[in-house]
């Protein structure tokens, strides 16, 4: 694949996290006893707490720790990837994933399924793409802890090799 012949999506800031309520869904979907590597996380991200809350091996990295997802692998085995991964650049970030040839669940908005690229890149690497989605949008935090409400676009696990069924949607159960 050649990545440098297309155009990204240029968005402004995207450094928000994904509340607790929206880890959990996955989590029943993952095989039990795999080590789950989260690439976009530090320690305090709910990807970590809630997987290791679930029983999980769960190894950590971020691009603050000079742990650069395009560049970095974690010496220490791993079986799946799930992480909630910036959403500029989503290409660039599922043709990583899909290099490794192992399951993943990538957290992303689900206006790139009108991207051509989002079919394109799981064909070329011969992969099925399956959707978790959900019943309602996702309110994501930004990093100064401010819920954003207002939402403008719904969300969705794009997995490759986790689910038993293509499409599955899931509720979310928001905390008050």
């Amino acid at each position: 694949m050649n990545s440098q012949k297309v155009l990204y999506n240029k968005i402004g800031d995207d450094e928000n996290y994904t509340p607790s309520y929206a880890v959990v869904p996955i989590i029943k979907h993952l095989p039990k006893g795999k080590v789950i590597w989260c690439p976009f996380d530090l320690s305090e991200s709910e990807y970590v707490i809630e997987l290791k809350k679930a029983g999980f091996k769960v190894i950590n990295s971020h691009i603050e720790m000079g742990e650069d997802f395009f560049f970095y692998e974690p010496k220490e085995h791993w079986d799946i990837i799930v992480s909630n991964p910036p959403f500029k650049n989503k290409r660039l970030f599922f043709e990583r994933a899909l290099s490794f040839k192992k399951p993943f669940a990538l957290l992303m908005t689900n206006a790139w399924l009108n991207d051509k690229y989002s079919k394109w890149v799981f064909k070329e690497a011969n992969r099925q793409m399956q959707l978790l989605m959900f019943d309602k949008r996702v309110h994501f935090i930004k990093p100064n802890g401010e819920v954003i409400k207002k939402t403008t676009f719904s969300s969705s696990y794009f997995c490759s090799g986790i689910l038993k069924n293509d499409i599955i949607i899931e509720e979310l159960i928001m905390l008050k």
